[in-house]
């Protein structure tokens, strides 16, 4: 019984934070039992790295473009010879459409959110004031056992 209990703090605080930087053990496994967690009371979750996410407003809410590598491929025509641009429909807001009847909302879990700047933290942290039906969860590194803090304690005041 004791595991059907373990979560149960973690989703409160996830609930009335909306953003929380996680600190996990770096063998791994704790994040997995905390995701199951997540799911098991009624989120629907999506695990991304930091790495690479660019620009995070525009990468999760918005329609963007990327250049994948053109591994000796360029574009024709007068415009500079560096690939195509194709736009992506926005992470988080995709999935907001077409949320589940029975699904309270998105978690996004980003790992090696070690990695992101001071600017980035802060939208992640201000995400869930503009979107309520988004929580975020920002793994930050490691420590002995799974802990938590709110992430906008980490963002310094503007």
């Amino acid at each position: 019984m004791p595991l059907i209990i373990t979560g149960k703090r973690f989703i409160n605080q996830l609930e009335q934070q909306g953003a929380l930087a996680a600190y996990v053990p770096l063998e791994g496994g704790a994040e997995g039992r905390y995701q199951r967690r997540v799911r098991a009371a009624g989120y629907g979750l999506v695990c991304l790295t930091a790495r690479g996410l660019g620009d995070p407003a525009s990468y999760l809410m918005q329609v963007h473009g990327v250049r994948p590598a053109h591994l000796g491929k360029k574009t024709t025509g007068r415009d500079g010879a560096v690939g195509y641009r194709y736009y992506l429909p926005p992470i988080l807001t995709y999935r907001l459409d077409n949320l589940a009847s029975n699904e309270k909302g998105i978690v996004l879990w980003l790992i090696e959110g070690n990695i992101l700047s001071q600017q980035e933290l802060a939208f992640l942290a201000a995400l869930p004031a503009k979107e309520p039906r988004v929580k975020v969860v920002v793994e930050m590194g490691g420590d002995r056992t799974f802990t938590w803090t709110p992430l906008k304690s980490l963002v310094p005041a503007a």
